[in-house]
């Protein structure tokens, strides 16, 4: 839901931006109005035509921009039913969390069983190596023995 509302929030946010900028725009390339009593002289240029394509633009977009906030809003849930889906989405995520809570526990279990084995083959490997060690320290000894007693 969070998401949802964060997304209402944007859409609102870039509705507002659409207003101003259509406001901003309309004070840009209006046409000076006339006032009885008052004569301003000067070049008016209208830009008809553009000022129609802005209108016609912003237009577009502020609908747009209202019609997707009218869907996130129809999006959100209802006052009744928030508490019981919240309660339910609750009682749901405490399953799967206690799930993968035991099925964590076993690989943890499963992984202890595993190190075990090989600590014991890593200490029957080192066992190995000495015992070769210490016969062929043996036999390099009698080897020596026999050629100077000869």
């Amino acid at each position: 839901m969070a998401d949802r509302l964060t997304q209402l929030q944007d859409t609102i946010n870039q509705q507002a931006d659409h207003f101003c900028n259509s406001i901003g725009i309309l004070q840009q390339y209006s046409t000076p109005s006339k006032f009885p009593g008052f004569d301003r002289n000067g070049s008016q240029t209208p830009q008809q035509q553009q000022q129609e394509d802005y209108a016609h633009l912003f237009a577009t977009l502020i609908a747009r921009c209202a019609k997707d906030i009218d869907v996130l809003i129809e999006s959100l849930p209802s006052e009744e039913s928030s508490t019981d889906l919240q309660v339910a989405s609750l009682r749901r995520l405490e399953q799967d969390n206690k799930e993968a809570g035991e099925r964590l526990e076993e690989v943890v279990r499963r992984g202890e069983a595993l190190l075990e084995q090989i600590q014991a083959a890593l200490a029957d490997i080192a066992q190995s190596q000495l015992d070769m060690q210490h016969l062929q320290a043996e036999n390099t000894n009698k080897q020596s023995n026999t050629h100077m007693s000869t």
